[in-house]
C-alpha cells in the first residue's frame, strides 16, 4: 500500500478493464479452498486451521487438499494474504478515490470502520492472529506482520499527507496518531466482541473526530451513513 501504488487495477479486472479471463480449474480450487480456510480462520483462528477440516469442509480428500499447500503452515500464510488482499481492496484502495489529505485519511477510516462492523461478528485475522502468534517466531508470524506494518505505513502516510496538505497541523505527529486511530479500532472489537458495550461504534467515530479536532483539523469527523 502506498500513494504511488494506489491505482493497481482490482482483481476482477483486466489493465485495459475488461473482464478478467477465468482462471486454470487448479488455481480455482486453490482459491475456493484459500476461501474456505479464511472463513474457518475468523471463527476458530489461524491456529484452529487443519488440512483434515478443510478436507472436509471441501469434501475433498486430505492429499487433495495437502497437493495445493504442502504444509499446514504455507496454508496459514495463504491465508493470512488473501485476507490483506481483500483488506486493501475494501478499506486502502477505494479511498484513493477522495482527494488527498483529510478527505483520503477519512475516506481510509470510513472504510476500515465499515470492515470492523461486519467482523465485530465474524472476527479479524489481524486481531486473532496476534495473539496467537505475538511470541511464536515463524513465517505465520511474519506474514502477519508484515500485513499489519504494511497497512499501519500506509496509514501514517495518509496522515504525513494530510499535515502537507494543511489540513492537519504541520507538526502532526503521524506516528502517535496513527497509533491512536488504530488504538479505536482494538477497543472498538474488544468492546464490541468480549464485553458487548451498546454505543461503541458511536464512541469509536467520536474518538476519531477528537484525533482530527486535537491535530488541527477544522471540522470533526461525522459518521457516514
Amino acid at each position: 500500500m502506498s500513494d504511488t501504488t494506489a491505482r493497481r487495477p482490482r482483481r476482477a479486472a483486466t489493465p485495459d478493464g475488461g473482464a478478467a479471463k477465468p482462471q486454470p480449474k487448479g488455481q480455482q480450487t486453490k482459491a475456493a479452498i484459500v476461501d474456505a480456510a479464511l472463513g474457518l480462520a475468523t471463527q476458530i483462528g489461524l491456529e484452529g486451521l487443519s488440512i483434515g477440516a478443510l478436507a472436509e469442509v471441501m469434501q475433498m480428500s486430505k492429499s487433495g487438499v495437502f497437493a495445493h499447500f504442502g504444509s499446514r503452515e504455507e496454508l496459514q500464510i495463504s491465508v493470512v494474504r488473501e485476507y490483506h488482499t481483500r483488506f486493501e481492496d475494501e478499506v486502502f484502495y477505494p479511498a484513493m478515490d477522495a482527494a488527498r489529505g483529510l478527505p483520503r485519511l477519512r475516506a481510509l477510516f470510513d472504510n476500515w470502520m465499515k470492515r470492523t462492523s461486519v467482523e465485530i461478528d465474524s472476527g479479524c485475522i489481524y486481531i486473532s492472529g496476534a495473539v496467537e502468534f505475538d511470541d511464536r517466531p515463524g513465517p505465520v508470524r511474519d506474514a502477519l506482520a508484515s500485513s499489519v506494518s504494511t497497512w499501519q505505513e500506509a496509514l501514517r502516510r495518509a496522515i504525513e499527507i494530510a499535515a502537507e496538505e494543511g489540513h492537519l497541523s504541520a507538526d502532526t505527529d503521524a506516528s502517535q496518531v496513527a497509533f491512536e486511530i488504530h488504538g479505536l479500532i482494538l477497543a472498538l472489537h474488544y468492546e464490541a466482541r468480549f464485553l458487548r458495550s451498546p454505543g461503541c461504534i458511536d464512541r469509536a467515530w467520536r474518538g476519531f473526530g477528537a484525533i482530527l479536532e486535537r491535530n488541527g483539523a477544522h471540522q470533526p469527523a461525522s459518521r457516514k451513513s
